[in-house]
């Protein structure tokens, strides 16, 4: 039987074989051993405090039973009693409610809904969540601890039939020969759980990035081919739910349903084992390609802000899930221990690795890692590459052509401000397929006569307007005017509007390098005014701004994006702004949940 846990993933019913964790408490915390809390404890308490605690949903079972456990045995702080309440809860879900508390804006996650809380400690299933947040904009979000409590690698699931074909169980592979596999004429059907939205797929789409960054010299056009490449090779069988990517494997032994059914996906070790559990057709295959992706490795967090005895608490309870015989409760829902070793009655899949047999890539033998060894700016490159190359968008790029476009940038082998932008914006273009629909425009003062804005190429289709706009790019020359801000942000939004298409993102996307200098043109307060007027929920138009150097102002654009909708970027270093600009992009009106 199939069952289907809040993450949607399908999971077997495998028997709990855990042994019940022994009491603790903070005094014995203190001095270094927790086993004596049956003595310390008596049976009356002072209070009672509830710590809450949000797991992701595979290994809820298991620290429930655990905390269960703990509190039959008289769990308590400081003469409190302690009771907790483990909710099985989407990492996405939790990620959106700690980015709406903390400012962060993270790609792809949307708004959190009306309901949801934040716990006083989160166990998602990657540390990567934790990197995201902090690196999206929550900068007060601090969780103390954070160490992992639990492990399970990222594999490529494969059919069994599909997996030998192609050597397994016998040779290594490696990520290479699955880049091959799916960009080839007669491409492998590879799928993948919304890498945004889903930690084993982010780690799945980190490793296949990574090979085919290694076809060429790092951003070269080569490189940059592969990686569009293989991005829409995953996107064409993408899936919000990972149910739902599940049931696309082929159901039956005949070779026209393995054919026609999924061919490879990244998953966790965790979601074969519970696949295969259910004794479905046609086995999956774990393939543990080399290098080894990034491992779900289950942190457990400490919010901040919580209370001085929650605290305590949680950090008992962290203590209680360290023990050997939470290790066997794991293996009950086919995860390891945090030093990829296993518990009593797991059931490794065929070639897995462990450090016992010499498999430590897949698993480090310390079993730290966490969000410290995660490089923030790889996670934060391959989550907006994937939603700029995989989403669907109307877009108007209006570029600053003023005199002060042509400053050198130190940091560009002294090329110009004009000369990185219109290469940032033409390196983003090759990452747009040909459903969207983009136009270009310059802008400075008096650009036109008394008009500060040029239109070079109209908002079209890149199905037959790549050419233009490629053509328009590589036109741009700085002018000697000044910076028409106001009078071009309110044409561009007219302009995007007066042809809004339903079903894609509408947007402006504005760089410059300097505050409005039109004293002939429309007023700041004007502007806004004009702006608030002309907005329409049921038809919005997303402005975003790319501030480049040190003369924007922060505030001045920020006063537009607020109307509109969108967000301002700053950066003094204009040779960042090829990232800015996928940041930006990615940037899109996130659904409720």
């Amino acid at each position: 039987m199939v069952t289907v846990s809040g993450r949607h993933r399908m999971r077997s019913h495998l028997r709990g074989a855990g042994a019940a964790a022994v009491a603790t408490a903070l005094v014995a915390v203190v001095a270094g051993s927790w086993f004596g809390y049956r003595q310390l404890a008596g049976p009356n308490c002072s209070g009672r405090i509830e710590l809450s605690v949000a797991t992701a949903p595979e290994i809820a079972p298991a620290v429930r039973a655990a905390a269960d456990q703990w509190v039959s045995d008289g769990a308590a702080v400081g003469g409190t009693c302690i009771a907790v309440n483990v909710s099985s809860s989407e990492p996405v879900e939790v990620a959106a409610a700690v980015a709406s508390k903390h400012g962060a804006t993270l790609a792809g996650v949307g708004q959190a809904s009306g309901t949801a809380v934040t716990p006083d400690v989160w166990v998602p299933d990657s540390s990567t969540w934790l990197v995201r947040l902090k690196s999206g904009g929550a900068s007060a979000f601090a969780p103390t601890n954070g160490a992992s409590i639990a492990r399970s690698p990222v594999v490529v699931a494969l059919p069994e039939p599909v997996a030998s074909r192609i050597g397994w169980p016998d040779k290594e592979l490696r990520w290479s020969d699955l880049l091959t596999q799916v960009t080839a004429s007669k491409p492998l059907r590879a799928g993948i759980v919304e890498p945004t939205q889903d930690a084993a797929g982010l780690s799945g789409l980190l490793s296949l990035t990574a090979a085919a960054s290694s076809t060429g010299e790092a951003g070269s056009p080569k490189a940059q081919e592969a990686m569009v490449g293989a991005l829409r090779a995953l996107a064409t069988n993408r899936s919000s739910l990972r149910q739902d990517l599940l049931a696309r494997f082929p159901r039956s032994s005949d070779p026209t349903a393995i054919a026609n059914g999924l061919g490879a996906a990244a998953l966790s070790e965790e979601d074969v084992i519970a696949y295969n559990s259910t004794k479905p057709p046609i086995r999956l295959a774990a393939l543990y390609l080399e290098p080894a992706p990034i491992p779900l490795d289950y942190p457990f967090a400490v919010l901040p802000g919580i209370e001085p005895t929650k605290a305590s608490a949680a950090r008992v309870l962290f203590e209680v899930l360290r023990t050997p015989g939470f290790k066997d409760r794991l293996a009950s829902q086919a995860l390891r221990a945090p030093d990829g070793n296993w518990g009593q009655g797991f059931q490794a899949p065929t070639g897995a690795p462990s450090p016992a047999n010499g498999g430590a890539s897949q698993v480090p033998p310390s079993g730290q890692g966490g969000a410290a060894d995660l490089d923030p700016g790889a996670i934060s490159t391959a989550t907006t590459t994937w939603s700029v190359a995989t989403q669907s968008g109307r877009m108007l790029c209006v570029i600053d052509v003023s005199g002060s476009m042509k400053k050198p940038v130190a940091t560009a082998n002294g090329a110009s401000r004009e000369q990185v932008t219109v290469a940032a914006a033409s390196q983003g273009l090759g990452l747009f397929d040909d459903s969207w629909s983009i136009g270009l425009w310059t802008f400075s003062t008096n650009l036109q006569g008394s008009q500060d804005w040029s239109e070079l190429v109209g908002i079209k289709p890149l199905s037959s307007n790549r050419g233009s706009l490629q053509r328009g790019l590589a036109s741009i020359k700085p002018s000697n005017g000044n910076t028409g801000l106001y009078d071009t942000v309110l044409a561009a939004y007219q302009k995007v509007q007066q042809d809004w298409e339903p079903g894609k993102v509408n947007s402006i996307v504005l760089f410059t390098d300097g505050k409005n200098e039109d004293d002939d043109g429309i007023s700041q307060k004007a502007l806004l005014d004009r702006l608030n007027k002309l907005k329409d929920d049921e038809q919005p138009v997303q402005v975003i701004i790319i501030g480049i150097g040190t003369e924007v102002n922060r505030a001045e654009l920020e006063s537009i994006t607020k109307v509109t909708g969108g967000g301002a970027f700053v950066t003094t270093d204009p040779s960042k702004i090829g990232e800015i600009f996928l940041r930006a992009i990615a940037l899109r009106p996130p659904a409720p949940r």
